[in-house]
């Protein structure tokens, strides 16, 4: 009995360092045995009015975290206007592979203007991200790095990262395949918002927008590329096609936003007032002006005005 005991202990100890199947296995209390049910539920009951971020990151997600075997890490790049759920899902993604979620010390958020201020110290950053990154995988395979505001990143940072994000990537006996790297930018955030008025001008209804859609993925990866003031411009990340998936978020109608408050309402531990919500959504602005058609800044601060509201 003993010595069968000490024969699985010893089994499973190279199993420490291996990820995909194996994540089943491995004994890190930091570590969820990844369920796609609760990343579907999740993304079902929280998140408002994005049925294209549903679709492709609970397909896209799950693939990854159910193959033995990945060619490359998981690259997304989220792109929206200010409000629409951006680092919502970011959280949502990181919550069903942790047990800490976003809090998670495998978990690693870096904001462009907040890690990266000053363009002078750009070798220091590149030298601390690259670092850290390497360090990171090589202890944890099943690392998130979370880079928000990436369409403000200084290019030779960006391009820092492009080593990870290749296919095979293995840097000095470390692989990379099995990291996730999620990017968040209002890059690309405009030209989503003119396909869905456009759209609506049409008479096609929103939720009948998809990837495919008057070319939407296509635009965004375009718009991104060939925007002088965006960091993506300069750095060899899109050019090599190294992102999986560009992701849009739709700007949020006043029923998407009602929602926001609803729940805010709940988060509060505020008693649910349908005509309350009601109030505090057609209080944000929306434009077009004159039709008020969409959020103007999505949820963002839904729970500012409520708390006006609420005596």
């Amino acid at each position: 009995m003993k010595s069968g005991t000490f024969f699985v202990l010893f089994f499973m100890l190279p199993v420490a360092t291996e990820a995909g199947f194996w994540d089943f296995f491995y004994k890190d209390d930091d570590l969820l045995c990844f369920n796609s049910s609760g990343l579907e539920k999740d993304l079902r009951d929280s998140l408002f009015g994005q049925h294209i971020v549903y679709d492709v990151v609970l397909k896209a997600v799950t693939s990854f975290m159910t193959d033995s075997n990945p060619n490359k890490p998981l690259v997304l790049s989220f792109h929206g206007t200010a409000g629409v759920g951006k680092n919502h899902v970011a959280k949502i993604i990181a919550k069903n592979i942790y047990e800490n979620g976003i809090e998670s010390h495998h978990v690693h958020m870096y904001i462009s203007e907040y890690h990266f201020p000053h363009k002078v110290m750009s070798d220091l950053y590149k030298a601390q991200l690259k670092a850290e990154i390497y360090k990171s995988v090589s202890s944890f395979p099943r690392s998130m790095f979370i880079f928000d505001e990436m369409d403000k990143m200084q290019p030779q940072l960006i391009d820092v990262i492009k080593p990870f994000l290749d296919y095979e990537a293995n840097i000095d006996g470390v692989s990379f395949r099995n990291a996730i790297f999620i990017f968040l930018s209002n890059a690309g955030g405009n030209v989503i918002a003119e396909v869905a008025l456009d759209s609506w001008r049409e008479g096609i209804c929103r939720e009948e927008l998809w990837m495919n859609s008057k070319e939407l993925e296509t635009k965004i990866f375009r718009n991104i590329f060939s925007d002088e003031n965006s960091g993506f411009l300069h750095s060899s990340i899109i050019d090599e096609h190294l992102i999986d998936h560009y992701i849009p978020f739709l700007p949020l109608m006043l029923k998407h936003v009602r929602q926001c408050v609803m729940a805010e309402m709940r988060h509060l531990n505020i008693k649910p007032n349908y005509d309350l919500a009601d109030k505090v959504a057609r209080d944000m602005p929306f434009f077009p002006e004159k039709e008020r058609i969409f959020s103007a800044k999505g949820c963002k601060s839904v729970r500012q005005k409520l708390v006006l509201y609420d005596n």
